[in-house]
């Protein structure tokens, strides 16, 4: 069997759903599927579908004549990846789960577990719109905001696993209960969840989501012009902030609410230009690899792994 045969098997899992992969090592895919995740049933549930997934998708490998060399599965919450624990997850309900053990013993194959945006931010860094970049930050924008600082290539965790957490940034001190208990964190006011949430509160209509907020924004409403430029005012706070920290080359944007594309763009770059003193403004743009991301940089850290392996 030669290197050119080699997959590996790729899992991002989300609150929703599952978006796995075959990659190989150029950073192609064989093949891609999905599968709902059902977290209602529970973690244990959870659990036993990423495994026969992964089980899967090995299978699925062979048959086609290739060969599965490692597996990689991303998720959210807290994620030690020296030992290969989903540590906590509200979306899913993972507390302490040795998911990359499980997965391994399973496959028969080295295995690693990576937190959902760090990878992502590694696979744009590496084989997106941060590529030709050394220093990336990755803030994906959805329920929540969450970040990924990627340096050369390499998406750092920090000491507790917990780095780039921007969306606790408190940007309005007293303001909006946030999930995490503070008032005023960047997530309260600017995530896609918050957007679509102070619209309705404010309109009294139900339904409305933060992609329909910037459409009626760009439209001329004024009500979603108000809640949309509170966003990115907002936005642009915390932008700066992680700036001062980060000092990245390259800012890109995931999640739903990139999907506003320049009406979201445009008027951050000019928020954030108006805030800048003494630092370096950083290119802005939007994510390019889609939900394909996650799985993508799932593949891309077992990759690593085998490369240097601990």
């Amino acid at each position: 069997m030669t290197a050119g045969c080699d997959v590996v098997v790729a899992l991002d899992v989300g609150g929703t759903g599952m978006k796995c992969a075959l990659v190989r090592p150029d950073g192609t895919v064989h093949h891609a599927e999905r599968h709902p995740t059902l977290a209602q049933r529970g973690p244990e549930a959870v659990t036993a579908t990423i495994l026969d997934v992964a089980a899967g998708l090995a299978g699925r490998a062979r048959s086609d004549g290739l060969h599965p060399v490692a597996a990689g599965v991303a998720v959210p919450g807290v994620v030690d990846e020296e030992s290969g624990t989903a540590v906590w997850s509200s979306n899913v309900g993972f507390r302490d789960v040795p998911l990359r053990d499980l997965v391994a013993h399973r496959l028969g194959l080295p295995a690693v577990l990576g937190h959902d945006v760090r990878v992502g931010g590694l696979a744009e860094a590496r084989l997106g719109a941060g590529r030709d970049q050394r220093h990336v930050l990755f803030i994906a924008i959805g329920t929540g905001i969450a970040a990924a600082h990627v340096v050369d290539g390499r998406a750092f965790a920090g000491a507790h696993g917990a780095a780039g957490e921007v969306g606790h940034i408190i940007v309005r001190p007293g303001g909006p209960l946030c999930g995490c208990g503070a008032r005023g964190c960047l997530e309260s006011i600017a995530s896609a969840a918050a957007v679509g949430r102070r619209y309705v509160g404010l309109s009294g209509e139900e339904g409305v989501t933060a992609y329909d907020v910037a459409k009626r924004a760009v439209a001329g409403e004024e009500l979603a012009n108000r809640v949309w430029t509170e966003a990115v005012e907002a936005f642009a706070d915390g932008l700066l902030t992680a700036q001062a920290l980060y000092d990245a080359g390259i800012v890109v944007l995931g999640g739903g609410l990139a999907e506003a594309g320049e009406a979201l763009l445009a008027p951050l770059r000019t928020a954030l230009a108006a805030r800048t003193t003494f630092h370096r403004m950083p290119r802005i743009v939007r994510a390019a690899l889609g939900d394909a991301a996650g799985s993508l940089g799932a593949a891309l850290l077992a990759l690593d792994s085998l490369e240097n392996p601990t």
